[in-house]
């Protein structure tokens, strides 16, 4: 009841592919998953310079409505 030699050299050929086959797909789903973190990343650091842009600009118009309405 012991395998040939060709039907374990099979199995291990087989073996192999489906390492291979998986390790393939988790790098493929790793290099996905950081390139969305980089793309939020980026977007995150774009939403943070528009809202210091507003509170600016919000800051700047409540200063000239103190100045005008004071009479200064």
């Amino acid at each position: 009841m012991t395998k040939s030699n060709f039907a374990k050299t099979k199995a291990q050929i087989k073996s192999y592919q489906y390492y291979l086959f998986w390790g393939a797909c988790t790098v493929a789903v790793m290099a996905g998953q950081i390139f969305v973190g980089a793309g939020y990343q980026s977007m995150s650091n774009s939403v943070k310079d528009l809202t210091e842009t507003i509170q600016v600009k919000m800051e700047w118009d409540e200063l000239d409505r103190r100045r005008y309405s004071t009479g200064i």
